[in-house]
C-alpha cells in the first residue's frame, strides 16, 4: 500500500424542495480560491431546461456550469447535473448517464454520492440539504462509510426538512449545520491533509469490487440474491424488488435497478393506489352510462336501469374510500 496526501476537496451536494434558495447561500460563501470541486444535484422536471447553474454562477464568484460528459475536475469549479441525467463522479472526470430512477428522481442524489465515495473515499464531503422524502439519506451513509465527510442541513433552517431529517437518522452525520455556517467549514476541511491509502492491485484486478447499484454501472447487471426477493413490485416498470440492506435502513431495487428507500416506495405505491382507484372509479360510473344507454328501451330494461344504479353506487362507495384516504394523508 502507497500513501499519498489529499484533502478533502471533492464536495457533493443534494437538495430537492427549496434547494434554489439554500445552494445561492451556500455557493456565495465560498472564496475565489476555493481548493474543492462541488457537485450539484437539484430534483428538477425531466423534461424542463434548468437555470440552475446560471443562477449559482451570479450568486458566488466560482464559476458554476451544467456538468458535460467527460468534463476534467478541476478545483474551484461548480459542476450542476442536467435535468433527466445522473451526475455521476470518476476519478478526474463526470459522467452524465441515463441510468434508472432512483427514489423516483434522476438526477438522484444518490446516485452521485455513491459514486464520488466510489472514486474519491475520504475526500469526499457529502452535503443534504432541504427538500422532501430521502433522497441521499443512503447516499450519505456510503460517504461515511468510505471514509468521507457527511454534513446535513439543520432541519430546524430547512424549507422542508425532510431529507436532512432522513439524512440524520440513516447516516453518520459529522455536521449538522445551518447553511451560512457551512463554507467555513468547507473552506477548513478542503485545506487540512489527510492521509489516503491507495491499494496496488494485481494485473487484470478490478481497481474496486463491483458496486451493486445499477445506475452506477448501467451497463453491467446488479447482483441480487434469489433469496432477497422482497415479494414486492417496482413501481415504475412492475418487476421484482429485491431488498438490499445499507447500513439499518433497506432499499429496494427491482432487475433493471430502479431503486427506493423506503419512504420514496411508499409515497410511489401511495400514487399507484390513488391511480388505480381512480380509474376503477371510473369504470364503474362508464359501467352505468352503458347500462343506462342499453336501458332506453327494449324488454331488459329495468334489469339495465337498476345495474346502472349498482355500478354508479359502487363507484360512489370507492370515491368516498378514496377521500378519506387523501384527507388522512394514506395516500398521495
Amino acid at each position: 500500500m502507497t500513501e499519498t496526501a489529499a484533502s478533502h476537496d471533492i464536495v457533493v451536494v443534494g437538495a430537492s424542495a427549496g434547494g434554489v434558495r439554500a445552494l445561492r447561500k451556500l455557493v456565495a460563501g465560498l472564496p475565489a480560491d476555493f481548493r474543492g470541486s462541488v457537485f450539484v444535484v437539484l430534483h428538477v422536471p425531466p423534461h424542463l431546461p434548468s437555470g440552475l447553474a446560471d443562477i449559482l454562477a451570479r450568486s458566488g464568484v466560482l464559476p458554476a456550469a451544467p456538468a458535460e460528459d467527460g468534463d476534467p475536475i478541476e478545483r474551484g469549479r461548480i459542476y450542476v447535473a442536467q435535468p433527466n441525467r445522473h451526475l455521476v463522479v470518476r476519478p478526474g472526470q463526470v459522467k452524465l448517464e441515463i441510468g434508472p430512477r432512483e427514489n423516483s428522481a434522476r438526477p438522484s442524489v444518490d446516485v452521485l454520492f455513491r459514486s464520488a465515495a466510489r472514486a474519491y473515499g475520504p475526500r469526499v464531503v457529502g452535503i443534504v440539504l432541504t427538500g422532501t422524502l430521502g433522497d441521499g439519506a443512503l447516499g450519505l451513509a456510503v460517504v461515511k462509510l468510505r471514509g468521507g465527510i457527511t454534513m446535513v442541513q439543520d432541519p430546524e433552517e430547512a424549507a422542508f426538512a425532510g431529507m436532512p431529517e432522513k439524512a440524520l437518522s440513516t447516516a453518520r452525520v459529522d455536521y449538522c449545520l445551518r447553511v451560512a455556517d457551512i463554507p467555513p467549514r468547507l473552506v477548513e476541511l478542503s485545506n487540512h491533509l489527510i492521509r489516503q491509502g491507495r491499494m496496488r492491485h494485481t494485473e487484470g484486478e478490478p481497481a474496486d469490487p463491483p458496486t451493486g447499484h445499477a445506475a452506477d454501472e448501467p451497463r453491467a447487471a446488479s447482483p441480487k440474491r434469489p433469496n432477497s426477493a422482497s415479494g414486492l413490485t417496482c413501481p415504475e416498470c412492475h418487476g421484482s424488488l429485491w431488498e438490499l440492506t445499507n447500513g439499518d435502513s433497506p432499499r429496494f431495487e427491482c432487475r433493471v435497478g430502479h431503486a427506493y428507500g423506503v419512504d420514496a416506495l411508499l409515497a410511489e405505491q401511495g400514487e399507484a393506489v390513488e391511480a388505480a382507484l381512480w380509474s376503477a372509479i371510473n369504470s364503474l360510473q362508464e359501467r352505468a352510462g352503458t347500462f343506462r344507454r342499453l336501458a332506453g328501451s327494449g324488454a331488459n330494461s329495468r334489469i339495465f336501469r337498476e345495474r346502472a344504479e349498482m355500478a354508479e353506487q359502487q363507484a360512489d362507495v370507492l370515491n368516498d374510500l378514496l377521500q378519506t384516504l387523501i384527507e388522512n394523508a394514506t395516500i398521495g
